[in-house]
């Protein structure tokens, strides 16, 4: 390649990157598979190396890709959260090892599982969980402690801990955390996440931890970043010594001498990955002796004494034998591919989600055509092209919903098409299923398969039927007797008691979900008064916009709204909020905490400036519109007074409050 062409695919690669970068790490959305990614990054890479003049100290091959968000307090790393270097085939670990070997001869290794998550670092002092942050771009990161500590597997206390202890780990979602979490997304008809990495970032990164308390994280710990009052020599030794302190540790790790014996536990890890109850992307060889990492250093971005084997994703190729369509609470026709099942990433597979019309004509598909099939981060089945084409027209969509024959539509902003008709059966049972689900009125025993029967029965057609059920008609169901029809009867009157937020969710209006409805049933009380609201007393409220505004106006001016609203508070269905209702006073300001507040702790300030309506941000910039100091201010105050950002005491902001 000469250097022109060069120049322009690295400024192209570094562009791809960098967006990526920002998808994957700051928003927790990427666009490419891991192993797309790491392609690019090896091509990068290599162009660098092979014109050096193009090198530049701002390529995203220096750097970790994340940025610390400003959703939550920065954490300055003691000790770098530095990457790994990728290798993709055997060539490049056996490259590795002749590195190591000629500088030190003998260095032993230690080969891991390689967890497809999000890597934390996690404080002690005196054996007491004080801090935990995720790596940012590896020199600052976030403070989640507070996320962190729901995770169960964390070990809030350690017995003989040292004084002080630092250390890494990887925060992942099992396997069947996931599933669930993707099955109450698709009947949500929210975008579910792409694979369990993104889904353990995001849930991390919520603002609420009993959110992220309800998405049953894990953690594995795999390095000990600090510690004081101990000695270890070896990598070996401290995930030994981590794992008698009680940290889960890596699941699968071990000593080797010989390259070839690092190379055998990577295929045999290889093999053994479909077992697992979690998501691996790699393996990991490290160095073991302690003196000879130091001795080998770092580059800016990797550790010399590391690298990370990456395996390609598994794809096969199989016949599309047919589309099936279905209808989703609000109407959405979602295709799905039909396929001769194939065994794909330890299970047998043979459905795919399509997504809309667009997706099938970006790939081109018809029926009869061979379609490319792999597992998205080794979990949702995925089409990923088509490898050849048997002649058939493209497939087009139909024009009326397979449920009810009534036409469909495609707004002009939406890529789905819709079905209109608001009597549509499977929009009916669609929306009951959500209202009795987890995430809304959670009535227990009421799922899919109990609705469907419902359903087809005729004894439910809207939630309202729900509370109307009779003994005689419970009896009828499948493998109903007396004991289950007694706990679906308990189930469906404790409902009765939930929260205002949780039966706002339940009534699926569009483009509301569950923290949307949240800020509703704080914002506004009790539903006579929600559904009294006009679209600009909606739009008023933190986090909302135009078309949030005009779908809960939209829903509660529809035909059949009132009278359901009417039979669920006859049947007892509590129509209040029970809590501090959201007041307004502090909307459209954005206050930042900083320093020890006389009475309140940051935690504590920050909720009531949500609570009234305003925005807690972790940095200061010139569109803050006060800093609240307490004592040892330190930085955030310095740059508030510079940039003349208006310093607040705690008695100040809580008289705002009052006032």
């Amino acid at each position: 390649m000469e250097l022109k062409d060069a120049k322009k695919r690295v400024k192209e690669l570094r562009q791809i990157i960098e967006r990526n970068n920002k998808l994957y790490y700051d928003e927790d959305s990427p666009e490419l598979s891991d192993f797309e990614y790491d392609a690019l990054s090896e091509e990068l890479t290599r162009l660098e190396a092979d014109f050096p003049s193009l090198a530049d100290a701002n390529s995203p091959t220096q750097r970790v890709g994340g940025t610390p968000s400003g959703r939550f307090a920065k954490v300055a790393h003691t000790v770098k959260m530095e990457s790994l270097q990728d290798a993709f085939n055997q060539q490049e670990i056996l490259d590795f090892d002749r590195r190591v070997q000629t500088e030190y001869p003998g260095a032993n290794y230690v080969v891991e599982a390689k967890i497809d998550g999000l890597s934390v670092s996690l404080e002690y002092t005196d054996g007491v969980f004080t801090r935990g942050s995720t790596r940012g771009d590896g020199l600052v990161g976030e403070d989640v402690t507070h996320n962190l500590a729901t995770i169960k597997s964390l070990p809030k206390k350690l017995e003989n801990a040292p004084a002080f202890l630092e250390v890494r780990g990887e925060v992942y979602m099992p396997k069947e955390a996931f599933y669930q979490l993707v099955r109450q997304q698709e009947l949500e008809e929210k975008p579910p996440p792409k694979n369990p990495r993104n889904a353990a970032a995001g849930s991390l990164r919520q603002k609420n931890a009993a959110i992220t308390a309800t998405r049953g994280l894990s953690l594995f710990v795999f390095n000990i970043q600090q510690i004081q009052g101990k000695t270890l020599t070896s990598h070996k030794q401290s995930l030994d010594y981590l794992k008698e302190l009680g940290f889960p540790t890596s699941p699968r790790y071990n000593l080797y001498p010989t390259i070839q014996d690092v190379l055998a536990e990577i295929e045999n890890i290889g093999q053994l990955r479909n077992s697992f109850s979690f998501d691996i992307d790699g393996a990991v060889v490290k160095v073991d002796d302690f003196a000879t990492r130091n001795a080998m250093g770092s580059t800016n971005k990797y550790p010399r004494w590391a690298i990370a084997f990456k395996y390609p994703p598994e794809e096969k190729d199989t016949e599309l034998l047919d589309i099936d369509v279905s209808v989703g609470r609000t109407g959405v026709l979602t295709p799905t591919a039909v396929f001769t099942p194939v065994l794909l990433a330890g299970s047998t597979v043979g459905r795919a989600i399509l997504h809309n019309e667009d997706y099938i004509n970006q790939l081109g598909i018809a029926i009869g055509d061979t379609i490319r099939i792999r597992k998205a981060g080794d979990i949702i089945p995925e089409v990923v092209l088509v490898t050849q084409h048997a002649g058939a027209p493209v497939y087009q969509m139909p024009h009326t919903c397979p449920s009810c024959n009534a036409p469909v539509t495609r707004l002009p902003d939406e890529a789905a098409l819709r079905c209109q008709n608001p009597e549509c059966p499977a929009q009916s049972l669609r929306n009951i299923i959500h209202f009795a689900s987890r995430g809304a009125m959670d009535i227990e025993g009421l799922g899919e398969a109990v609705c469907t029967q419902l359903t087809q029965k005729g004894y439910v057609k809207s939630a309202a039927d729900i509370y109307e059920l009779t003994e005689e008609q419970l009896f009828t169901l499948d493998k109903f007797k007396e004991k289950s029809v007694q706990n679906l009867q308990n189930a469906i009157a404790a409902s009765k008691d939930n929260n205002l937020d949780k039966l706002i969710f339940g009534l699926g209006i569009r483009n509301i979900g569950d923290k949307a409805a949240t800020l509703l049933a704080e914002h506004f009380g009790d539903m006579p008064t929600l559904a009294a609201a006009t679209e600009d007393e909606i739009n008023s409220i933190d986090g909302f916009g135009d078309v949030m505004a005009k779908s809960v106006v939209d829903f509660f001016a529809k035909e059949g709204t009132t009278d359901l609203l009417q039979r669920l508070s006859a049947a007892g269905v509590n129509m209040q909020y029970r809590g501090q209702r959201r007041s307004s006073k502090l909307a459209g300001q954005t206050l930042v905490v900083t320093g020890t507040l006389p009475t309140l702790s940051r935690n504590d300030a920050e909720a009531l400036i949500a609570q009234h309506g305003g925005k807690a941000a972790g940095s200061v910039s010139k569109k803050t519109s006060y800093v609240l100091a307490g004592e040892a201010a330190g930085s955030k105050l310095t740059k508030a007074q510079a940039l003349g950002v208006p310093v607040i005491t705690e008695a100040e902001f809580l008289a705002m409050l009052e006032g």
